[in-house]
């Protein structure tokens, strides 16, 4: 496992990996955000607070110029709820795998049928991300998947919006179009 933690000013959460350190064999990283870098992520996912943060990933080649990291990440946080806007607590667990190509390689090309379209398998295994430069940043990656597992809407079991939004009474409402033909096959 690699204890090797360098900062990268632009991410809350960075780890960057050198692409030409990795060979046929996977090389393990075990990451775990810092009580600041908890703070960010907190603030970049606007929720109120980042408890836990930690990824177990491997890191190997892929094909001939790619790697590719593989994983588990779990994350706790607290959210407001959108109904009482109490604090939630959420626990996310989520499998991390993630293809990358230097720029410009052929295995990142996107597939386009013969009027041009974009032709895209929703079943089928995603694009390669491309990188620039010699790093990839596991740590971004890692942030970027829990990011997608929150909960956009989080809320508090049993709260419901009663009392909320606009209701019509029996008189507000139009009448029904049809209501004029209901009772014209009685005659």
């Amino acid at each position: 496992m690699s204890d090797y933690r360098p900062d990268n000013d632009d991410a809350p959460f960075s780890y960057p990996v050198k692409v030409g350190h990795i060979s046929a064999n996977p090389v393990r990283i075990a990451l775990e955000a810092d009580k600041d870098e908890l703070k960010a992520l907190a603030k970049s996912w606007n929720v109120l607070s980042v408890e836990a943060l930690k990824a177990e990933l491997q890191v190997s080649r892929w094909k001939k110029d790619g790697i590719k990291i593989f994983g588990s990440v779990q994350a706790t946080i607290t959210q407001a709820c959108i109904v009482t806007l109490e604090p939630i607590t959420s626990r996310i667990d989520e499998q991390v795998e993630q293809i990358f190509v230097p720029e410009g390689s052929k295995l990142a090309r996107i597939i386009t049928n013969d009027e041009g379209e974009m032709v895209l398998d929703p079943d089928g295994p995603d694009i390669p991300e491309q990188f620039t430069g010699d790093t990839v940043d596991a740590g971004e990656v890692v942030a970027e998947f829990v990011a997608l597992a929150i909960d956009p809407y989080p809320r508090k079991e049993g709260a419901e919006f009663a009392g909320f939004g606009e209701k019509e009474t029996h008189e507000e409402r139009k009448p029904s179009p049809f209501a004029v033909l209901k009772d014209w096959k009685k005659d």
